[in-house]
């Protein structure tokens, strides 16, 4: 059975950069750590780096974080984005949402899935009739 932990755009900048983050970093850490403990893969859905990534240096931890052997970047693929669109018709959100529908959508690749996320409200209105989705507030 494949799990994933999927990174919302906080829990990668919090990662990627956790003195900055305090204790956000903190609890991002202990939510890898049993991933990693557990084997669980480690996702990011492509739409969250436009939310993180501003260009040059700025993106080196992000970057960094990114290159490790057990992180991946999830492209964008049609299923995703239109899974995401019905997502956010469903929730009644706008497209002001639609990264966070991205992250609900990826998630949805895995039969199973955690989303460490600091905005756990947006998207439990999101993941609300998938149950194979749990929420982790940073």
């Amino acid at each position: 059975m494949a799990e994933a932990l999927i990174l919302d755009s906080e829990a990668l900048n919090a990662l990627a950069n956790p003195t900055e983050r305090g204790a956000l970093a903190l609890r991002a850490r202990a939510i890898a750590r049993v991933a990693h403990e557990r084997g669980v893969l480690v996702r990011v859905p492509s739409p969250v780096l436009a939310e993180v990534c501003r260009g040059g240096r700025l993106d080196a931890a992000v970057n960094q974080f990114l290159n490790r052997e057990a992180v991946r970047v999830v492209e964008l693929t049609r299923q995703i984005a239109q899974r995401a669109g019905s997502l956010l018709a469903i929730a009644r959100m706008s497209s002001a949402n639609a990264v966070d529908a991205f992250v609900v959508s990826t998630a949805l690749e895995f039969e199973l899935a955690l989303i460490a996320t600091g905005d756990p409200k947006d998207l439990k209105r999101l993941s609300l009739r998938h149950p194979q989705i749990a929420l982790m507030a940073l």
